[in-house]
């Protein structure tokens, strides 16, 4: 099969990504084997690839977003359900342990032991990939392979961000960046009842959160007409955790929704934290985040912008990701 791997991580310009052929994995006990029909591009793969994350799997297969069709089932694995044909979703999270304290009280993302796709084991820039059948999703139907797969991580990570930002009943959102996380979000958010607000740098995400209905759209740093009673910053630029912070009103919230966040700048006490402002981190998502995200996409239509690219371009994708050549998601498909 046609794969890519982080041959050595770095930055983008250097070529990280090496395009091989490789033999079609074999399914171990209780994992799927998949038929990748496509695969979400996410900023995550980038951290991977240049190095932001340190190397947990040598020549890494990245993608973590990943549509695909059950072409054979490893051993013990029909205890899930899933059969030959079936079209599943392989997203970030791929492994907890079950019986730490974390697991055990339904915060099975901060398990120690936990295990993602495309970092730990290898993920969906190929043509076949496998997963442990407990961590495939079922997917919502109403939504082409290529739009299904920023679902996997951009929305369900997003989904996750809403509720750390513990945004009130008809309050109003700030969404600092506007890639393919936040463009779905914003929508998320808009249909539970929020006003959303969205600060980004690009002229494109800003026409692009225009056209979604965001209540107001400004560049990066600038602040929003109204104070915020919860914000979301899906940048990885830890400059902006201060205005972001100075924009929230009495008792607001900020959550970070990446993995990976440049220094944040030194914050003035009464400005940004006083009044009991709070900031809070994303990790990862457990499967019942992933599993109400999908059903409530299954029930509301979330538009998505995406921009398809050939298999063997993930390089391109990746960099023009890093370059901002684009507003929404990038999706490969093979």
């Amino acid at each position: 099969m046609r794969c890519w791997r982080v041959r050595r991580p770095g930055a983008i310009e250097s070529g990280p990504l090496d395009a091989q052929r490789a033999p079609v994995p074999e399914p171990g006990p209780g994992e799927l084997l998949v038929r990748v029909l496509a695969c979400g591009v996410c900023r995550t793969d980038l951290h991977v690839a240049e190095g932001d994350l340190p190397v947990h799997r040598p020549g890494v297969v990245p993608g973590h977003e990943v549509v695909g069709e059950v072409a054979a089932l490893g051993p013990a694995a029909e205890g899930e359900g899933f059969a030959v044909g079936d079209r599943v979703g392989i997203a970030w999270l791929r492994h907890t342990c079950g019986e730490c304290k974390f697991c055990l009280r339904g915060a099975e993302n901060l398990c120690p032991h936990s295990a993602y796709t495309g970092w730990d084991a290898d993920g969906g820039y190929a043509e076949f990939a496998c997963v442990p059948a407990a961590y495939a999703l079922r997917l919502p139907a109403g939504y082409s392979d290529a739009d299904t797969a920023p679902l996997l991580c951009a929305g369900i990570i997003g989904y996750r961000a809403l509720l750390r930002a513990a945004v009130p009943p008809g309050g109003r959102l700030g969404i600092y960046g506007f890639g393919g996380s936040a463009h779905i979000a914003a929508q998320v958010a808009a249909a539970r009842g929020a006003q959303v607000h969205v600060m980004t740098r690009d002229p494109a995400a800003r026409e692009l959160a225009a056209a979604l209905g965001a209540a107001s759209v400004q560049g990066a740093a600038d602040p929003p007409p109204v104070p915020l009673d919860s914000a979301i910053l899906f940048a990885p630029v830890g400059e902006l955790v201060p205005p972001a912070l100075a924009a929230l009103d009495r008792g607001g919230v900020l959550a970070v929704a990446g993995i990976h966040l440049s220094d944040i700048p030194a914050l003035n006490y009464q400005r940004h934290l006083f009044q009991e402002r709070e900031i809070r981190s994303v990790t990862a998502n457990t499967r019942a985040d992933a599993r109400e995200f999908l059903a409530f996409a299954g029930e509301h239509r979330i538009h998505l912008t995406t921009h398809g690219y050939s298999l063997d371009m993930a390089d391109r994708a990746l960099a023009d990701l890093a370059r901002g050549r684009f507003a929404g998601a990038a999706v490969l498909v093979p």
